[in-house]
């Protein structure tokens, strides 16, 4: 099933002999040379991780499984942060969801910074409840076509027959094999489909499409008289590769001419340095979708880059508009094989969302506007914890075909389905909540509630009624951005992440006042809502986030030249009494100084060390606390004394 010849994802060098089969995707010398040396008791990051990626690239998840559990058990700091996700995706494909989750979850800590992968699980926890939730829709069944090589990526072709690609013995002397799995390379063939979905008499489809390399995943226009497919870099005999040697997989265009299929060409967003593979024509034909890993794909690390769903206008004269990235619905994983219904529903295999294992399907549906929803697990049985693919339906009957690499297929097989319940709607939600002063807790009527969604594009505007009290409704397992405005107020906007589940969702906004009145007792933290002005344990310099704060206090003492203020420091209950309260009186006398150093006049100043004696929890002595529990005592407050 997996086509591209790109150069295999390595660390650091091993012996020779293994590096270089390894990096022409000769897998089975290579496999068994560094089994060998893990028999013979060698342990380390490259040939543990190069070994789980001859069985992960080639799709046998188990015995992935096997060699990413024995890279792990390393415990070695230079394992590349990717090999979290792929040892993650073994571990579902055993269904160990719990274990693969915690790893994502340290993949997370690893990487330093959210990819989208993560924000799919952090955003959807309860995942495996929603591909739950559309379990059963589907009766699958094997076709008969199928055969004990690799058969997969089917497109209607007329309503009476089905296109595939095929690695069969189609009867020459000698079939050419190719190093990767030294199975025989992919044609085109050409299948009858009756009535009931079942296919029959399959033959070649045409010997000016198929080549002495791989052919697969072809598209049709509606009046069957244009054919997009996959080949490998190869026209007019030349095997074209990139600077690197490697020849990528290309989309191919060819159209029928008094019945007969033109000599194939290269589209032309296509280029040597990179692939574009997996073409899916829209109904109407104004659109092409494919797959690929041209620049723009999601991955800051090219290294481990996979492909991405892309899409380009198709114009009347044959060219074609700026590729354009389908990026609601990709990852830094792999997004490939995407298919456009009737009506207009985008369905993809993915191992980038939260899944069940290796590539399932999902659908999202296309806009009028040509923007997508997010997507959808379509669920089992469909999807397993296998690669499940190549989605294609006609929905006036409701049914079609998949490509999957399960349990009980000796390879990648072609299934046929009959869909007999729609996709199911999860929920509803509403989000409500109260708008009120940030400081003093006063409801505030009309204030503005705007609804933003994640392209920027504004869905409702509203007010808050006379007891501060909105509510909007949300679709289903979006991103929304709320935004609360009000004279005199900095605007506040706060994100939201809607569940697939109905039910109801609370969000109450405060709103910052522009300015605030103070008198005499007030403390100028509550009033500037400042950040604590927080001190390391047992010092009492100024740090760099309480100078940013400090200078809040140095601003209305200057707008307010005769007000006077009593700065009073607090430290934790870890030392001594005595101690404490010298050090927080060092603390108190060291926040003063910095504002006379600023130029306020010294007279305007007094300050004061509490110690320990007004703590704001429990932390007292002899009761453990957490170092952030402590550092809530180590504070200092701004009282004014006199206006």
């Amino acid at each position: 099933m997996v086509l591209a010849f790109a150069k295999a994802q390595t660390t650091k060098p091993i012996p020779n002999r293994a590096e270089k089969t390894y990096e022409k995707f000769a897998f089975i010398d290579s496999r068994q040379i560094l089994e060998r040396m893990a028999d013979r008791g060698y342990k380390s990051v490259e040939i543990f991780s190069k070994l789980g990626d001859t069985y992960y690239f080639n799709n046998d998840y188990k015995n992935a499984l096997k060699w990413y559990e024995e890279l792990f058990k390393l415990e070695n700091e230079s394992i590349p942060t990717e090999y979290y996700f792929r040892y993650a995706q073994a571990l579902k494909s055993d269904r160990q969801y719990a274990k693969a989750d915690l790893l994502l979850k340290n993949f997370k800590m690893k990487r330093g910074s959210l990819d989208s992968r993560l924000k799919n699980l952090v955003n959807n926890p309860d995942y495996l409840d929603k591909i739950d939730y559309q379990k059963g829709r589907f009766d699958i069944e094997s076709v008969s076509i199928n055969t004990s090589y690799q058969e997969f990526g089917s497109a209607f072709y007329g309503p009476k027959q089905v296109v595939f690609a095929s690695a069969r013995d189609s009867g020459v002397f000698r079939k050419r094999r190719h190093s990767w799995n030294n199975m025989p390379f992919l044609d085109l063939y050409v299948a009858d489909r009756a009535e009931d979905g079942s296919l029959t008499n399959a033959r070649t489809f045409d010997d000016r499409i198929n080549s002495i390399f791989h052919e697969s995943t072809p598209t049709f226009s509606a009046d069957l008289n244009t054919v997009y497919f996959t080949r490998n870099n190869y026209e007019n005999k030349d095997l074209r590769r990139d600077k690197n040697r490697i020849n990528n997989l290309q989309i191919f265009k060819s159209v029928k001419v008094e019945g007969e299929w033109s000599e194939p060409q290269i589209v032309s967003f296509s280029e040597d340095s990179y692939s574009t593979t997996h073409p899916a024509l829209t109904p109407d034909g104004k659109y092409l979708y494919f797959a690929s890993n041209m620049p723009g794909t999601m991955g800051d690390d090219k290294r481990f880059q996979q492909t991405d769903i892309w899409r380009v206008a198709v114009f009347e004269n044959g060219e074609f508009g700026e590729a354009e990235n389908m990026s609601v619905i990709n990852t830094e994983g792999r997004e490939s094989y995407p298919f456009v219904s009737e009506s207009g529903n985008l369905y993809f295999a993915s191992n980038g969302l939260q899944s069940l294992g290796g590539l399932d399907i999902y659908v999202s549906k296309i806009n009028k506007n040509g923007s997508l929803d997010r997507p959808v697990n379509i669920g089992e049985s469909i999807n397993s914890v296998d690669d499940d693919f190549a989605f294609i339906i006609d929905e006036s009957l409701k049914q079609g075909y998949f490509s999957s690499n399960r349990n009980g297929g000796t390879d990648d097989n072609i299934y046929k389905f009959d869909q007999i319940e729609d996709l199911k709607e999860i929920c509803e939600q509403v989000v409500s909540g109260v708008i009120t002063d940030q400081i003093t807790n006063q409801i505030l009527e009309s204030a503005r509630i705007t609804l933003i969604d994640d392209s920027n594009n504004i869905l409702v505007v509203t007010n808050s009624n006379a007891k501060g009290r909105y509510a909007i409704e949300l679709e289903c397992d979006k991103t929304y951005f709320i935004r609360a405005e009000k004279m005199g107020y900095n605007t506040a906007e706060e994100i939201i992440n809607t569940p697939s589940v109905k039910g109801e969702l609370v969000l109450d906004i405060e709103l910052e006042p522009q300015s605030v009145k103070g008198g005499v007792g007030d403390d100028l933290a509550i009033l500037l809502n400042l950040n604590p002005i927080y001190f390391d344990f047992d010092r009492s310099f100024i740090r760099e986030d309480a100078e940013l704060e400090l200078q809040k206090v140095l601003a209305v003492l200057e707008d307010n030249p005769t007000m006077i203020i009593d700065i009073r420091s607090h430290t934790d209950s870890r030392g001594t009494e005595e101690y404490n309260e010298r050090l927080s009186s060092r603390r108190a006398a060291s926040t003063r100084n910095y504002l006379i150093n600023k130029g306020i006049d010294p007279s305007r100043l007094t300050s004061k060390g509490y110690g320990e004696s007004e703590l704001v929890n429990e932390c007292s002595d002899g009761v453990s606390c957490s170092e952030e529990q402590h550092q809530l005592n180590r504070r200092s407050e701004f009282i004014i004394t006199s206006m």
